[in-house]
């Protein structure tokens, strides 16, 4: 991404923000594993959206005066050849104003006193902070330690959530943004045919995982969009099976879900096949309902279609062919075989952190996933793919990848 495309971000987030106030948004800190072993380091996707870091420890503070003028600037980790020594080279300013676009770098260590000074002065009285949590449970992260900080400290000043902004930023993605969701796809795609043309009989999960990794590996030393998930038989019915323990059995069907991260966007596709690499009569009868659920969902999504749709006509056109198949009693009774949701916006995350809209619109991106689990059979799969909404329709971003049961038995073949 260019810096032009975090500068504009900022600024279309400034331009939300109230004269008089103050904004902080952190990348975060390191979570302790265990001992003197700490997690791999993410960076808050909200701060990596406004600023193209990821560095840990920094600091995004804006101050909006009452004419509407907006001074920001960049807080860092300053250099240390010790801690440097161990954990790799930090980011240095100028490298940081390459990447950012933000002119004014300064070191963490007079954030504090900078913040103060700006909180001292009467000119704002509200400070924004990302305060979401998806759960109650969820740690505290930087911003919510700050803001117990604030709340002691300077308690004049009254909090504002800036979440929701967030929120309506990220759900139109910018060409830039597309394009690379774009080369995201080619190289999910290389790491999905990786696993289609080894599959065979016998083989254990985490060998399809690490033909997944070779593959997608060639291109960028981190470049997980989440940790895939690979089944086979039983443990395909654990939709999230991050354990890849099963070995493929003669018949079963081989799950995934993966994606991977390309410029900070994420993509998320599903392909299944039979691991003999021949789908028996019951497979088929099931996949070509997926299928033709999928395919009838890129016909008729488009801008103007309540979003609340998307996912409610896949279950209700996917009950019918199963219904029409002998397959479901009634379409009433759909959550026998379908078991979660079938659309959820992608971009900086898998499950992208944006404002749900009433209506689709362009430049939207979100997955058309069809997932049947029939445990009797003993055949569970899902087929996800993601949808770029156009002016006048939508784009199915990863259809290069085999979906057709036709194409997946030829390439296994």
């Amino acid at each position: 991404m260019d810096k032009s495309f975090y500068t504009e971000n900022r600024n279309s987030l400034y331009s939300m923000l109230p004269a008089g106030s103050l904004l902080a948004v952190f990348s975060g800190t390191e979570v302790i594993k265990t001992n003197d072993e700490y997690y791999p380091f993410f960076a808050d996707r909200n701060f990596v959206y406004l600023t193209g870091l990821t560095c840990k420890e920094a600091v995004l503070l804006a101050s909006k005066d009452a004419d509407g003028s907006v001074n920001e600037r960049l807080y860092i980790l300053p250099p240390d050849l010790i801690a440097e020594r161990w954990t790799g080279v930090r980011v240095k300013p100028d490298e940081a104003e390459a990447i950012s676009g933000v002119r004014d770098i300064r070191s963490t260590e007079a954030f504090i006193q900078d913040f103060r000074k700006l909180a001292w002065s009467g000119n704002y009285g509200i400070i924004y902070l990302d305060l979401y949590k998806s759960d109650d449970a969820n740690r505290d992260r930087a911003q919510h330690e700050f803001k117990h900080y604030v709340h002691h400290n300077l308690p004049f000043l009254l909090f504002g959530n800036s979440d929701p902004l967030f929120r309506k930023l990220r759900l139109y993605k910018k060409p830039c943004e597309i394009e690379a969701l774009r080369v995201g796809e080619k190289i999910t795609g290389e790491g999905i045919l990786a696993m289609m043309t080894s599959s065979e009989p016998g083989m254990p999960e985490y060998r399809y995982k690490a033909k997944f990794d070779k593959a997608i590996h060639e291109y960028a030393p981190y470049i997980y969009g989440f940790p895939p998930i690979i089944s086979s038989g039983k443990n395909n019915f654990v939709i999230h099976n991050y354990a890849y323990d099963g070995i493929a059995q003669d018949g079963d069907m081989i799950l995934n879900d993966v994606g991977v991260m390309w410029d900070f966007l994420i993509t998320d596709v599903s392909r299944s096949w039979p691991c003999n690499g021949k789908f028996s009569d019951r497979q088929k009868l099931l996949y070509e309902c997926a299928l033709a659920t999928s395919d009838y969902m890129f016909s008729i999504v488009k801008p103007g279609m309540r979003m609340d749709a998307v996912d409610a006509t896949i279950k209700e056109y996917n009950a019918q062919l199963l219904v029409d198949a002998g397959v479901l009693d009634d379409a009433a009774n759909i959550r026998k075989y379908m078991w979660h949701g079938g659309a959820h916006h992608i971009g900086f995350d898998v499950h992208d952190v944006v404002e749900t809209p009433e209506f689709i619109a362009p430049d939207m991106v979100f997955c058309i996933d069809v997932g049947i689990y029939h445990e009797e059979w003993g055949i569970g799969f899902r087929l996800e793919d993601n949808c770029l909404i156009t002016e006048d329709g939508c784009e199915n971003l990863s259809a290069a990848i085999p979906r057709r049961i036709e194409d997946i038995e030829n390439v296994m073949r």
